[in-house]
């Protein structure tokens, strides 16, 4: 199972080359990482995405708080959150309706074109893991040149509301 881990670090360097180095001496992989500077000054939060049952999730959650840097580590996996990532997606096209038909597509997934070459488009997604797979299914006739992707961002949601759970459930009738 994939896990989500949201880590608060203190902003020196040599933070994130200790907790890769972590992972690696146990020769577990990162499958995302997210940088950036959290919402105190001098702190950053580490959003990290690390396969791994719960036994050894919990191992690597002791063995970050060793280290020295480690403010606060949260497993969000089943917790409610706003989830983002970033795609940019470099798309071939050989005619104007082709291209036309990639924009279209585009818009479908709410994308945006940030640039256009003579034979190639690149579109900006911004959505959850999954719209980033689709849009890369559904392009991918057209033939993909690049991917560039950044790693999944996280915040708890505080309202508490589970939209995966909402996902699942059958649709409420109106009732009058």
């Amino acid at each position: 199972m994939k896990h989500t881990l949201s880590v608060l670090v203190e902003d020196e360097a040599g933070v994130l080359t200790r907790i890769a180095g972590l992972f690696a001496r146990r020769g577990f992989n990162i499958e995302s990482l997210a940088v950036g500077p959290a919402e105190q000054s001098g702190i950053s939060r580490i959003t990290m995405v690390v396969p791994g049952d719960d036994h050894i999730i919990e191992q690597l959650t002791k063995q970050l708080y060793k280290l020295i840097n480690v403010l606060k580590v949260q497993d969000i996996t089943e917790v409610p959150c706003v989830e983002r990532e970033l795609m940019l997606l470099k798309v071939n096209y050989n005619s104007s309706a082709t291209r036309s038909e990639i924009i279209e597509l585009a818009q479908i997934f709410r994308a945006r074109v940030v640039d256009i070459g003579d034979d190639s488009l690149t579109i900006e997604v911004v959505g959850d893991p999954g719209k980033m797979v689709a849009i890369v299914q559904v392009l991918g006739r057209f033939g993909i040149r690049e991917i560039a992707r950044t790693g999944k961002i996280v915040l708890v949601r505080e309202s508490g509301v589970n939209t995966e759970f909402l996902k699942t459930q059958a649709p409420v009738e109106a009732r009058f």
